[in-house]
């Protein structure tokens, strides 16, 4: 069987590895480590592609230490086990402890991580973890307070480019061929910064050659890999790094790339109903009183969220998304809910007061129910000056109006009723 073309090109040593300067390079926490030859467990955390198992094997290499690998995805307690009493005996006085490494370890259970700690604390293992999720989330916490995390970046333009020349000149099988680099956009823009796929599409694009020539130019790869290419998981961290992108640009008052990220999300596959949930929840939490006509607008798209699918749903959520980006903006509505919760977590159960309370029966109005309460209806505009408070709370404010023409109208309101 052919050996795929990102694992010929895979590094033998850290001078052939390209990117993560920040880890590697002179000044990189991990060289210097290889450098002092003490190694310490640690978890390397980063999208596909980007070169987590080969660090993970160049450092163990570099140091000349056992390497045992383990598939979080097929293995369990039981391998793991036998690998830790294998490395075990393979230690020697002086000698470099063996690594063991994981691949996907946040895929590990509870029961399966428990089972490297005693193997970690005594040094029977150095422990390398690879993880495309958050290991805050996905680790225990007694496993990660022991391994460093160190996070791995996308390749750049650049690095991308430098494997792309790097394989056509070196690898036996495409030094071949002749390659003509017209066009690299589509190559670098679709691998997503992802050194596996960048190659993949090598290979496809030399398999579909009819002979001669193997033309690199954004249309051919763009056919190879089809329209949606984006590296875009819809239960990974993209999914909530995207949202957040999405959220902060409305908040931040920048249309231009709430649109931008709407795009990314209706383009990878995102169900649009949770965009337009997240719609709704932004117009209260960040709009809020500042222009209440965000909130019928938010709620008018998820409406069409639950009608209409793609590509037609674009239309309202990209009217949503902008009319939310460059509308006015109060969080006052969010923070006075907060402090109020706040007080009623702290003072508990303050009695209603008793004027406030209705007296449905004999009881309770001889207890006092509703003695006192004045109908606001009954007076001038509407209102007259009573408490509403517990009279622990009287005179506490939770609602600061914002600094917007809206708010500061209803400010005025309430100034002109309260007597300020």
């Amino acid at each position: 069987m052919s050996i795929p073309l990102a694992e010929r090109m895979r590094p033998q040593n850290l001078d052939e590895y390209v990117g993560q300067e920040h880890l590697v390079g002179p000044q990189g926490v991990i060289r210097k480590m290889i450098e002092s030859k003490r190694l310490s467990s640690f978890i390397l955390w980063g999208p596909p592609g980007v070169g987590k198992t080969t660090l993970a094997g160049l450092v163990a290499k570099a140091v000349g230490a056992p390497f045992h690998t383990l598939s979080a995805v097929s293995q369990g307690v039981k391998e793991v086990r036998e690998v830790i009493e294998r490395a075990a005996r393979e230690r020697f006085f002086n000698g470099p402890t063996p690594v063991l490494f994981i691949d996907e370890i946040h895929r590990f259970s509870k029961s399966q991580q428990d089972s490297l700690l005693a193997a970690v604390e005594r040094g029977q293992v150095v422990l390398i973890g690879a993880t495309t999720e958050n290991p805050s989330f996905e680790i225990i916490r007694p496993l990660l307070s022991r391994c460093r995390v160190y996070v791995l970046n996308p390749l750049g333009e650049e690095e991308l480019l430098t494997l792309a020349k790097r394989a056509i000149e070196r690898d036996n099988v495409l030094k071949e061929y002749s390659f003509e680099l017209r066009e690299t956009d589509a190559l670098v823009g679709l691998s997503g910064g992802d050194a596996r796929k960048l190659l993949g599409t090598l290979e496809l694009m030399l398999a579909s050659s009819a002979g001669g020539t193997v033309v690199i130019d954004n249309a051919g790869v763009k056919a190879q890999l089809g329209q949606n290419a984006l590296g875009y998981d819809k239960l990974g961290d993209v999914h909530y790094d995207t949202i957040s992108a999405f959220i902060k640009s409305i908040r931040g008052s920048d249309a231009q790339a709430a649109i931008y990220w709407l795009a990314r999300m209706l383009e990878g596959g995102e169900d649009p109903r949770f965009i337009a949930r997240r719609l709704v929840i932004s117009a209260s939490e960040d709009i809020g009183l500042a222009n209440p006509n965000a909130m019928l607008l938010a709620e008018a798209a998820a409406r069409a969220a639950d009608h209409l699918g793609m590509p037609e749903v674009r239309i309202p959520l990209a009217e949503a998304t902008i009319y939310l980006a460059t509308s006015a903006k109060s969080n006052s509505a969010y923070l006075a809910i907060d402090k109020a919760l706040a007080e009623v977590r702290r003072s508990m159960n303050l009695p209603v007061p008793l004027h406030l309370r209705n007296a449905t029966t004999g009881l309770m109005k001889q207890q006092g129910y509703g003695v006192g309460y004045k109908y606001p209806h009954d007076f001038p505009d509407h209102f007259t000056l009573q408490e509403y408070l517990p009279e622990q709370l009287r005179g506490t404010e939770f609602w600061h109006p914002a600094d917007n023409v809206q708010e500061q109208k209803l400010k005025e309101i309430q100034k002109k009723r309260w007597g300020g």
